[in-house]
Formats: structure tokens, sequence, C-alpha cells
């Protein structure tokens, strides 16, 4: 799989384990940024990996800052995206599976390598239950993103159905 990894410097180190994770298991990793310690702007980098992946030039982002806030906020501007900010291995798993995240935030200041390790690799390992409700959800996300409403999908649906 190729990943875009990125970080601001608060999320540096935890993104260099990322990457160092991710290639050791045979992913391809395309480092984001920022590779310095100094004080940088995290909606830079998190665009440009959030970017890739709505571009199709990665199949996934993992995007790293203090709280992995900022890097989720900036994520889901961009369209095509659906990032999620993961702090266990639980909510790594229905990220992927309801809610198909291609994009995932974490937070520095709060995990720890193993931490990590474990959430990153559900993440990566659980796949989307495509159909149903999830897909229709994910439909009406879609919806929103182009400037509908995503309540226009049932009536859609509802003119659609036999009597």
């Amino acid at each position: 799989m190729k990943i875009a990894v990125g970080a601001d410097h608060r999320g540096k180190a935890l993104k260099e384990k990322v990457a160092a994770m991710l290639a050791s298991q045979g992913h391809e990793v395309i480092d984001m940024g920022t590779n310095s310690s100094r004080s940088c702007d995290y909606p830079d980098v998190g665009f440009s990996a959030a970017k890739a992946v709505a571009d199709g030039k990665v199949d996934r982002g993992i995007l790293v800052c203090g709280t992995g806030i900022g890097m989720s906020i900036v994520a889901n501007k961009v369209i095509g995206v659906r990032a999620a900010l993961c702090t266990d291995e639980l909510t790594a798993q229905v990220s992927r599976r309801y809610n198909n995240a291609n994009v995932l935030c974490l937070a520095a200041d709060v995990l720890r390598e193993e931490s990590m390790r474990r959430i990153v690799e559900s993440w990566l390992e659980t796949q989307f239950e495509s159909g149903g409700r999830h897909l229709r959800r994910i439909r009406k996300i879609e919806l929103i993103e182009s400037g509908g409403d995503p309540r226009d999908l049932d009536n859609g649906e509802e003119k659609a159905k036999p009597q």
C-alpha cells in the first residue's frame, strides 16, 4: 500500500516511527514532512498529505500533530478525505469499518509507541463494510461535500422504492 505520512514539529518524532514501521511492513511511504523540529504550520503539511489521498496519488494517509485535532480538521476540509482522529484500536477499526476513513490522525503528545503501533496496524488491517447503511452514509458525506443536503438521498431512495 502507498501511504503518505506527515506531521508538524510536535508530531515529527512519532511520524518517523510510523514511517519506519510502515516501511518495515513493506508499504511504500511518501513523507510529506516536516523533517525539522522547528515550529511549522500543521495546515501546510496536513493539506499536502490529504490532497495526495484525495487525488489518488496514495492509497491512504497518516497525519500526526500534538493532539491530532488540527490535522484532523485540516484533512477533513479536503473533498474526498474522511480523516479520523483515533486514540485506540477500537476507534481505528470503527473508522475503517463503518466510515471508510482514508486518513488516520494521531496525537503525538498522548500516544506511546506501542499504542501507535496497535492503532496503525488495526487501521490498516480493517476493511470497510461496503454496502447497506455504511455506504449510504458515505454517499451522504459526499453529497455534503458537493454542497448538497444529505437528506436528499433518502428522498430519492424513497421515491425509487416500489410501493
